[in-house]
């Protein structure tokens, strides 16, 4: 055997969990499944039940699961803190690779056999969990968009009955007071997110070093650092790039010659909370992001696809800010933000002009 695989599936209340082997003809053989509680007991019991049927220890064994919502987050942390080699996939990933597979029908049992299948046949990328000074960050930020995204459709309804044909002022005072609620506990959250960036001096520090960017502020940066987990798992702005969902997918084959564009694959939230930065900066004239948006712009004459390429410089330029703890200065570029661009496996002019083609 080369190695063992558990595959888990994962819901609210239940995991339904299936233990592989592969061996080297690459055959793989179930061995178990089994069903347990979402709950701290009930991975104890899951514990147990991989060690019972674990038993060439020399082998290596890996635990694979879908991000589920938070759902997975108990289990998998529970299981990384035990010594076990996690892989946490996005939905659409295991759900591809299944498909791929032929796997017609679809229950828990017949995913916990799929997932353990698949992490046993490929080599997976491991998981670790976000440092619990990033995830309050992030559970902060995300309140704050809700808020703001409620705010905005109490304002539509507010609007609609202001200017209906009949006006009910009962309606017109609850909203109105609810919307000056909702303000007051974004003040509240603006406010805790300052004091809890404050609270670690490094970060403190290395957030007051970016925010010297004319039209970036701390929530926006927040939001950024707490999707990213002040950008620990990132070897390099590429892989930042894709995350966020600026990277380039191409579609051609033969003669076909499909439109070229950014992918939007990655988390939506960090392009949302650039867009308003990259307005400002490019309304202030601020020569870098300027100059790429005149770039832009002239090539293709739409504003939003010029927004895109400044959102794309200004994450990256924030990333290498961050990994070298610089402070930006606009009369240069820091001698080891150079150095950053050097050592990257495609540089950051190599990306723009690539982003330039396409947008």
């Amino acid at each position: 055997m080369l190695k063992y695989s558990v595959g888990l599936d994962i819901s609210a209340k239940t995991v339904h969990a299936c233990i592989s082997v592969i061996d080297a003809t690459q055959k793989v053989t179930v061995k178990s499944s089994c069903k347990i509680d979402n709950t701290p007991s009930g991975f104890k019991q899951l514990d147990q039940w991989v060690n019972k049927h674990y038993r060439q220890k020399d082998i290596p064994l890996v635990v694979n699961m879908e991000a589920t919502g938070v759902y997975y987050e108990n289990c998998a942390l529970y299981l990384f803190k035990g010594g076990y080699s996690v892989s946490v996939l996005l939905p659409n990933k295991a759900k591809k690779w299944l498909q791929s597979e032929g796997l017609k029908s679809k229950n828990d049992k017949i995913d916990a056999q799929g997932l353990s299948k698949m992490g046993a046949e490929k080599a997976l990328e491991l998981w670790q969990p976000a440092a619990e000074y990033y995830y309050e960050l992030r559970a902060m930020t995300r309140q704050r968009q809700s808020l703001q995204e409620f705010k905005t459709a109490v304002n539509n309804q507010l609007h609609a009955e202001e200017h209906g044909m009949y006006k009910n002022k009962l309606v017109i005072k609850q909203l109105t007071k609810q919307i000056k609620f909702i303000e007051e506990q974004i003040a509240d959250l603006e406010t805790a997110i300052e004091a809890h960036i404050a609270r670690d001096e490094e970060v403190a520090q290395k957030v007051e070093n970016i925010c010297k960017i004319n039209g970036l502020g701390v929530q926006t940066l927040a939001v950024i650092l707490a999707e990213t987990n002040g950008f620990a798992l990132f070897k390099n702005a590429p892989q930042l790039v894709s995350y966020a969902g600026y990277d380039v997918i191409e579609n051609e084959s033969g003669d076909h010659k499909g439109k070229t564009k950014i992918s939007k694959k990655g988390n939506s939230r960090i392009r949302r909370i650039l867009f308003m930065p990259a307005f400002n900066m490019v309304t202030h004239k601020q020569t870098p992001f300027l100059d790429l948006y005149k770039r832009t712009f002239e090539k293709h004459g739409l504003k939003m696809k010029s927004y895109v390429a400044v959102q794309k410089k200004l994450l990256v330029l924030i990333y290498a800010l961050w990994k070298n703890n610089a402070a930006y200065d606009i009369n240069y570029k820091n001698k080891h933000t150079r150095e950053l661009e050097q050592a990257l496996p495609l540089g950051l002019a190599s990306i723009e002009a690539r982003l330039v083609d396409v947008i």
